[in-house]
């Protein structure tokens, strides 16, 4: 009887049940990773096993990926657990089976599916976070702090926070993904951390500055005077910016869209 593992969809919890199915012994055609989260129905005969996030045997898993593997193999994996992919769980199991056969060259063997998969979710992974390094913007508030919203489809946050930290080093800033809940914030000239433990009305706490408003009044007077009525393209302006992006962009903010 096939054994379907749910595992957490976090990097730790996709983990924790690879080491679940690979310590179980039934082999691997016998198991299968599953996100309890992720709307499926249940399989006919088929036993379902609950697997607790555990950070030790997940930091066993990726010592075996860097070790066995290859420290290319892990980044690709952790990329892949950003994915919105709801079968990504069983995904990276497939790859990692394929890896520990294979070794180091298994990243390039993109004729096996399970490489493939992997290969697939990187790249939209990685496709994300290049354009949101181009279309985050951050609303200047009251105290210094620089406040930007993002709403993707795959967990980025964490491949943005260094680019930003790197450009905005200087600066006291809060990144925050509006569809997970969770944040980068960045407290000038120091690191920066992830959290997910921000209070419900953090929002109403802060207030943009007047200032900001002025600019981004500005901006927007500068781009209608500089567009070319008889060139609009918006074809070719949804290629370029999604409309998905545009609702945390303030030059798209509705009150002066018509400036």
């Amino acid at each position: 009887m096939k054994t379907i593992y749910l595992c957490d969809s976090s990097i730790e919890g996709v983990l924790s049940g690879v080491y679940a199915a690979w310590a179980s012994g039934k082999g691997h055609d016998n198991g299968k990773l599953r996100l309890k989260d992720d709307g499926a129905t249940m399989e006919l005969f088929c036993q379902y096993e609950e697997v607790p996030v555990d950070s030790q045997k997940a930091d066993k898993v990726i010592t075996a990926i860097r070790n066995k593997i290859s420290e290319e193999a892990y980044e690709v994996v952790y990329k892949a657990a950003l994915s919105n992919d709801m079968e990504r769980a069983d995904k990276i199991y497939r790859f990692l089976i394929c890896g520990f056969r294979a070794g180091a060259g298994v990243v390039s063997m993109l004729q096996n599916q399970a490489v493939y998969d992997i290969f697939q979710m990187c790249c939209f992974v990685d496709n994300e976070t290049h354009l949101l390094t181009g279309f985050v913007r951050f609303t200047e508030m009251e105290g210094n702090l620089l406040v930007g919203k993002i709403g993707p489809k795959n967990d980025v946050i964490v491949l943005l926070a260094p680019h930003f930290a790197d450009r905005l080093s200087g600066e006291n800033w809060v990144l925050y993904d509006v569809n997970r809940k969770k944040a980068v914030l960045h407290p000038a000239y120091r690191h920066w951390y992830l959290t997910d433990f921000l209070p419900s009305d953090w929002e109403d706490k802060i207030v943009k500055t007047s200032v900001e408003d002025e600019y981004e009044d500005l901006f927007k007077r500068f781009r209608k005077s500089i567009s070319i009525k008889e060139r609009t393209n918006p074809i070719c302006q949804l290629n370029h910016m999604p409309l998905r992006y545009r609702p945390y962009m303030p030059e798209f903010s509705q009150g002066l869209r018509d400036v």
